[in-house]
């Protein structure tokens, strides 16, 4: 039998990439590469050197909406309309490096994409189209989804808002919760019930009766915008009713669409607390040595590598998927409840790594974690996802 070497092309490289170890960069096209690297510089040059202070002022950083608009971020998976017309996974990678900064920024651009644009795009009219999707595109229009209600959370069926028909217009009235860009909103996307099922309703910011309320003292999303809507006797035009979808496969459809966002935006904060710890461990001496010379240490971090890659590769193949037209909601909810979770845990270890200097705001950990606590409750909860990959392999509906 012949000794059988490799070859040099075989061979392993001498070094990988530890935030990258699976070279998931190498899976990718020459454009999708090019969106990674020009958002990621965008990210490293323009957002992260705002987002320590944004996140300790409770402020979001607007200042940034018309450069990330230039860049073609808004509505990015849109053909026409101003939009840039990319591919699932270019929306993936623009999210997994814009939450490397922070989840405010890219919770920003999830909602205006997925939330606000696509539904206009999916079910609006050719009208309400031309009308919104071009300048929100160019980020001179700001949008906000109104689904999550004060009383209903997980359950979006049992929500209380509702429309009547007056002549051509519809009365709207009732409230929305925890609702991304609400004070800042130049319009919301409300689903409502009606007599003729869930419609998707486009309330202007200066309709009589419409109010939006900022919710402040939050612990989380600090550099982000949440804020309350209420609705008393607002008089919406039929012509801003989405006339494409009379159900809840309308607002279950956009949350499809932001969910599989945030299956991409957590693994850029998880990358972002394991290059803190892998600089950190380098440099922080203790005992004669750095500690990033100690087994426990090199365990931990060894782990946390191993969630980030497992998370990339899910999210890869998620992303191919989605832009073979094949994606289902129960991959989605596979990623988002296995990416979360990951996240946060690395978050939270890397935080406690750092020891005292982990719940210092200079290190990232600790706005990442806390950040984390609401994305893994966003969009659906850890429960709403295994409950629906449950209901996936058994047939049985166990969310009651």
């Amino acid at each position: 039998m012949h000794d059988i070497k490799p070859t040099a092309a075989k061979m392993a490289p001498t070094q990988l990439d530890p935030l990258d170890l699976y070279d998931v960069r190498s899976e990718l096209s020459e454009d999708e590469l090019i969106v990674r690297d020009t958002v990621a510089r965008f990210v490293d040059e323009q957002a992260i050197p705002l987002m320590r202070e944004a996140f300790e002022q409770h402020t979001f950083p607007r200042e940034l909406v018309p450069q990330i608009a230039e860049l073609g971020l808004l509505g990015s998976s849109i053909e026409g309309y101003d939009c840039a017309g990319l591919n699932g996974v270019s929306y993936g990678l623009i999210c997994q490096e814009l939450e490397r900064g922070d989840s405010g920024l890219r919770s920003f651009v999830s909602v205006q994409s997925s939330l606000v644009m696509y539904p206009i795009h999916a079910f609006g009219s050719s009208e309400q189209k031309d009308r919104w999707l071009p300048p929100m595109a160019r980020g001179e229009a700001i949008g906000c989804f109104g689904l999550t209600e004060p009383h209903g959370g997980s359950d979006p069926g049992n929500m209380k808002t509702h429309a009547k028909r007056d002549g051509d217009d519809w009365i709207l009235n009732g409230a929305k919760m925890w609702i991304t860009n609400g004070t800042i909103a130049d319009c919301a996307v409300v689903w409502a019930k009606t007599d003729e099922g869930i419609k998707g309703f486009i309330v202007e910011k200066d309709m009589p009766g419409f109010t939006a309320q900022e919710i402040e003292n939050k612990f989380s999303l600090r550099a982000s915008i949440t804020g309350a809507l209420f609705f008393d006797n607002v008089r919406v035009p039929a012509a801003n009713v989405l006339p494409g979808v009379s159900s809840l496969r309308g607002p279950l459809s956009c949350l499809t669409q932001a969910r599989y966002g945030i299956t991409w935006g957590v693994i850029g904060a998880a990358q972002a607390c394991l290059d803190e710890v892998l600089n950190y461990t380098q440099d922080r001496v203790l005992f004669g040595k750095p500690l990033s010379h100690t087994q426990t240490i090199q365990i931990r971090m060894a782990d946390m590598a191993r969630r980030i890659t497992t998370a990339q590769l899910l999210s890869l193949r998620l992303g191919r998927i989605k832009d073979a037209g094949e994606l289902s909601p129960t991959q989605v909810s596979l990623a988002k409840w296995n990416n979360c979770r990951a996240a946060i845990d690395i978050a939270r270890d890397a935080r406690d790594i750092l020891g005292g200097s982990g719940i210092s705001a200079e290190y990232v950990p600790i706005r990442h974690m806390l950040n984390l606590e609401s994305v893994i409750t966003y969009e659906g909860t850890e429960t709403i996802h295994q409950l629906a990959v449950g209901r996936e392999l058994t047939g049985a509906n166990a969310f009651g």
